[in-house]
């Protein structure tokens, strides 16, 4: 098939969907290139202070992790259904993230070190709707063309394709658009993010960004190839979160980027666009 053929292929609706998401990042670019060029920071540096946990807490966050999964898996049996599955991991991760907050303010943290503190509806909103307009059609364009290289898979994607019942649909979204933005961004942009920027120390928190990305792409391992984009993507949001010092609009952003990713899957689920952190 050729090019010409493939893009007639498109529905009308997503090629509109795809302009206006092209025409969002050369809004933000454009913007984000004047600031740059005018020596103006893209996001002001809030003043932070060193979170008070260590590297021990850390692995402490990942074995709970692992053990509330390793529990739920026994629990489920041999041949769990998709939908069981997504469902449990849903609850594990927010046990978890519920677990390491307790756990973490028990051993002198409080909402501010940990990131959800202090809540500014709008500025967060807004570096939400700008990092999500930025990364939504450069990332999207590299997670089907890598999907047309090897195909990704995915609960999510499994489960639309074989039942849109009501049930199916929310357990769905509450997985993807709710459960997993809260944990991950709990994990890899404060718990994780934090702590490295203690390890590794810089100007600008670097090192920690570019770490903690990677570990965030590479917990997506065994998804066809959607690693490659989560790692920008990881970037973008760690970039935020060490700026800002809260996960809040960095929860935002993630939970928008994977409602368009279940859009599109619930308008085609025989496509894969888009990798779901």
């Amino acid at each position: 098939m050729s090019l010409s053929d493939s893009l007639a292929a498109v529905p009308e609706w997503l090629r509109l969907a795809g302009g206006c998401a092209l025409a969002a990042f050369v809004a933000v670019t454009t913007v984000v290139a004047r600031r740059l060029r005018s020596g103006l920071p893209l996001i002001p540096q809030a003043e932070t202070r060193p979170v008070p946990w260590s590297g021990t807490d850390v692995a402490g966050v990942v074995l709970a992790y692992v053990a509330t999964a390793t529990a739920a898996a026994t629990a489920l049996g041999k041949s769990p259904t998709l939908e069981s599955m997504l469902a449990a991991n849903s609850l594990i991760n927010m046990a978890v993230s519920l677990i390491t907050i307790s756990w973490l303010m028990l051993r002198g943290a409080d909402l501010t070190d940990l990131g959800l503190a202090p809540v500014r509806p709008r500025r967060d909103l807004e570096l939400a709707i700008a990092g999500w307009a930025f990364v939504l059609a450069p990332l999207l364009g590299l997670a089907a063309a890598l999907n047309a290289v090897v195909t990704y898979e995915h609960p999510v994607v499994a489960l639309l394709g074989e039942s849109r019942s009501l049930a199916a649909v929310a357990t769905v979204v509450i997985a993807a658009v709710v459960a997993a933005p809260i944990a991950e961004e709990l994990f890899f942009r404060r718990i994780l993010l934090g702590w490295l920027d203690k390890a590794l120390p810089s100007g600008n928190g670097a090192p920690a960004i570019l770490v903690s990305s990677a570990a965030f792409a590479l917990a997506h391992q065994g998804q066809g190839l959607a690693y490659l984009p989560l790692l920008p993507l990881g970037l973008v949001l760690g970039f935020i979160a060490h700026r800002t010092g809260t996960i809040l609009p960095c929860i935002l952003l993630h939970a928008l980027f994977n409602a368009v990713s279940v859009g599109l899957l619930l308008a085609d689920p025989g496509s894969a666009p888009a990798a779901q952190p």
